[in-house]
């Protein structure tokens, strides 16, 4: 059903005020340096033929990502009650804190636990950060002008988003430390930015004590309505977090982006792998936030117009589905960036109406509360995905895995060499160059089915969804 004449975009832009502008450039600032880090990382953890890389296993990576996935996105479940209790401002100083040293710990260490315990400091600092900022926006906000607001906060988050990958690719061309390093200094910079954030006021009394406000988080989470939503969306989550999880190992195995790689400029290349120069990874993914400071402020402002909060969801997953499976379809690049702009479209149509939604429906006094509701789909989709995304491409999309799979099932070589040698064993063998070699597994093994499953769990999470709107269609009113 349209929504009901509302004012002009450009009057909306107008009417939000300081407090809302102050904590999108904290937030920015924040996606900055954080995604300087996440969109490389799975690169530096895992992938087999990255020379200063860690060499953990892709099993290791993806359990490194599950409990960053239950830290960053389950602990702001307790987070927000605690930033409505006892206020904004604080809160984001103790996060920022907890950020800047989980860098430093990351850059500092190389063996499995002390570089997951820099990692859990980092999800925790991030857990910390998202409710005040979040809370910020839905106080600031109302009925009028949260199609617009919401817009320009995922406008933001992806503009931080975009910027992070080209600093991390500039930084990593130092050394990987230096990525981890930069950073920290770089989220350090919201502490300044506090200075002019004048503390919006939660709504909160202010008289509940540590046990009740643990007691109405869970409370609230016993809510039908709230809880059949977030479980829903978690399926949707599951899929859409590996286009930072397990994409940027698949761009460097599998995908050919030579034919594009020319008609770009040189800090957009990498070197390898393969004999020709190919775009970086990072670059490939920044596809996505581009698109998003593109269109989602307008595209927000209009869906509001034009659909219900809870239609506009199911269309974006049921796209994002789509963009899942031809991200991977082929191994031209073509294929890989149709995807990552299909998911694009379906993200700005569904991630900020969940926000949105969930700060409609939020009690006046809950707000960063339900803030932090927020998360619990991403945590659960996120940790799930990590998991299960972690081990199947592992045993079915991994080239140096499926490079000695073929070392032994195809070419019987009695003694296999190691992880990070099987490749260019398959090669010497073989006669195969880098390029001929990749094509062969590719053709054997069909990595490209490792996107399979979360293109499924989109589908059901939409169906799900409609069924979920078919009954609160008979209950109220347009949301």
């Amino acid at each position: 059903m349209a929504a009901s004449h509302q004012s002009s975009f450009i009057n909306q832009t107008r009417s939000l005020t300081w407090p809302f502008w102050a904590v999108n450039i904290m937030e920015m600032v924040e996606r900055l340096a954080y995604y300087g880090v996440r969109v490389v990382i799975p690169v530096y953890i895992a992938q087999a033929d990255e020379a200063a890389g860690l060499k953990f296993t892709q099993g290791d990576k993806g359990l490194i990502f599950m409990w960053w996935a239950l830290v960053q996105s389950a602990l702001p479940v307790f987070t927000g009650g605690f930033a409505d209790r006892y206020g904004y401002k604080r809160q984001i100083v103790i996060a920022v804190i907890f950020k800047a040293l989980g860098y430093v710990v990351m850059a500092t260490q190389r063996e499995f636990w002390p570089f997951f315990s820099g990692c859990m400091l980092l999800a925790a600092g991030t857990a910390i950060f998202k409710p005040p900022i979040q809370g910020t926006f839905a106080r600031t906000l109302n009925n009028e002008t949260s199609g617009a607001g919401w817009g320009y906060f995922y406008m933001v988050v992806n503009i931080g988003g975009f910027l992070g990958p080209p600093l991390a690719h500039f930084l990593y061309g130092y050394s990987w430390p230096m990525v981890f390093y930069g950073c920290s200094v770089i989220v350090s910079l919201n502490l300044l930015m506090l200075f002019t954030y004048r503390d919006v006021e939660s709504g909160d009394p202010g008289t509940s004590m540590v046990l009740d406000v643990i007691k109405m988080t869970f409370s609230n989470i016993l809510n039908v309505r709230l809880a059949a939503f977030l479980i829903i969306m978690s399926a949707f989550w599951a899929g859409a977090t590996q286009l930072f999880d397990m994409l940027p190992n698949f761009i460097i195995d599998w995908v050919d982006s030579s034919s594009l790689a020319p008609h770009l400029p040189g800090f957009m290349l990498s070197a390898g792998p393969g004999t020709q120069p190919r775009v970086a990874q990072e670059w490939i993914i920044n596809l996505n936030p581009f698109i998003i400071i593109l269109f989602v402020a307008p595209l927000s402002w209009l869906v509001n117009r034009k659909m219900s909060r809870l239609n506009s969801i199911f269309a974006g997953i049921v796209i994002s589905g789509i963009g899942m499976f031809i991200v991977g379809y082929g191994m031209p690049v073509i294929f890989c960036l149709g995807g990552i702009a299909i998911f694009s479209i379906g993200e700005m149509l569904s991630s900020p109406k969940m926000n949105e939604y969930l700060a409609v429906i939020a009690p006046d006094e809950q707000k960063a509360l339900y803030m932090g509701y927020a998360n619990i789909p991403f945590a659960i989709g996120w940790a799930y995905g990590s998991f299960f995304g972690g081990q199947v491409y592992e045993a079915h999309g991994e080239k140096a895995g499926l490079a000695l799979r073929y070392l032994s099932e195809v070419l019987h070589v009695p003694a296999l060499p190691g992880r990070t040698q099987g490749f260019t064993k398959l090669m010497e063998i073989s006669g195969l160059n880098h390029e001929q070699a990749t094509k062969l597994l590719w053709d054997i093994y069909s990595p490209q089915a490792v996107w399979y499953p979360f293109a499924a769990l989109a589908i059901i999470s939409a169906a799900a969804l409609y069924i979920f709107n078919l009954r609160m269609n008979r209950n109220t009113s347009r949301e």
